[in-house]
This record gives structure tokens, C-alpha cells and sequence, in this order.
């Protein structure tokens, strides 16, 4: 096997990048256009999907963003002043504040990500066939590095005893 059967399928990669790169861009828009910050659309959705055991603080919302602290202070009091969002005191620590989707908030975001849905009914099945084949590429690659002979040894047959 050649150095350049090794190499990573750059093509299938480039393709990814490019798609989701496409919805990103689909997504920054439908946001500017339904009036709020790709951002603040980013941090309601962030808070919407958060997981059961996540407490919705902002240390939490900052993480999932990959922004630091005051930068999600910041989107947190834009989305207050819109009334998306409401801070509420933790029942069990009074010193930790948590984020709450307002009813309003709520329907925005559902309005908008249903036009996200819409979208990815369309570009889904393009992300989906990229992926699947870095996946299958890169297994592969992950077995070839076991084991150099994995393609081109026969099979055995299981079924004979």
C-alpha cells in the first residue's frame, strides 16, 4: 500500500466543511433576518438543548458557546432587555444564577428552528453522505494500521465449522 492510500480523504473533508459551513451562513442569515444575533439565536438554542442533568447557569451556557464569561453575560442581558430570557436565583444555591427561556423566547425559537428544519431537510442527506464516507474512510484507515493486509486478505467463512 502506497503512502498516498494513507492519506485522508481531503476531498470528503473539504465537502464537509464546505456544507456545514453553507448552513452556518443559512443560519447567521435566517437569524439577522427574523431580527436577532446569530449569537443570541445561537445562546437560546444552546439553553433550549441543553442536557437534563445541566443546570442552565451561565458558567454552563458559556461552555457550550465556547465563549468566555462576560461575553455570555452579555448576550444573556441583550436576550433579557428582548425578553427572551429571565435569571432566576438556584433553589439550592442562592449565589449561582440560572437562565430561563421566557414564553416569548420559547416561540421564537421554535419559530426559527423550524425554518432551520426546513432547511436541513435539504442539506441533510448531503452532510450525511459526506460524513459516512470520513467515517467509513477512517475506519478503514484505523484497521489497514492493524493490520496492512486487511483488504486484500480472503474472508473466512464463519459458517462452516
Amino acid at each position: 500500500m502506497s503512502g498516498q492510500d494513507k492519506l485522508p480523504n481531503f476531498k470528503a473533508m473539504s465537502e464537509l466543511r464546505y456544507q456545514i459551513r453553507k448552513f452556518i451562513r443559512f443560519s447567521e442569515n435566517a437569524a439577522r433576518k427574523a431580527g436577532i444575533e446569530p449569537q443570541q439565536h445561537q445562546l437560546l438554542l444552546a439553553l433550549r438543548g441543553l442536557p437534563d442533568e445541566a443546570r442552565p447557569t451561565i458558567g454552563v451556557l458559556a461552555e457550550r458557546m465556547q465563549l468566555q464569561h462576560h461575553s455570555t453575560v452579555e448576550l444573556i442581558d441583550r436576550l433579557v432587555d428582548r425578553g427572551f430570557l429571565c435569571r432566576l436565583r438556584d433553589t439550592d444555591d442562592k449565589r449561582r444564577v440560572l437562565v430561563k427561556l421566557t414564553h416569548a423566547g420559547e416561540k421564537f425559537l421554535q419559530k426559527l428552528s423550524l425554518h432551520h428544519l426546513e432547511e436541513l431537510q435539504v442539506a441533510g442527506p448531503t452532510f450525511v453522505k459526506v460524513l459516512n464516507s470520513l467515517i467509513k474512510d477512517s475506519r478503514m484507515t484505523a484497521l489497514e494500521s492493524l493490520d496492512p493486509d486487511v483488504t486484500h486478505k480472503p474472508r473466512k467463512d464463519t459458517n462452516h465449522g
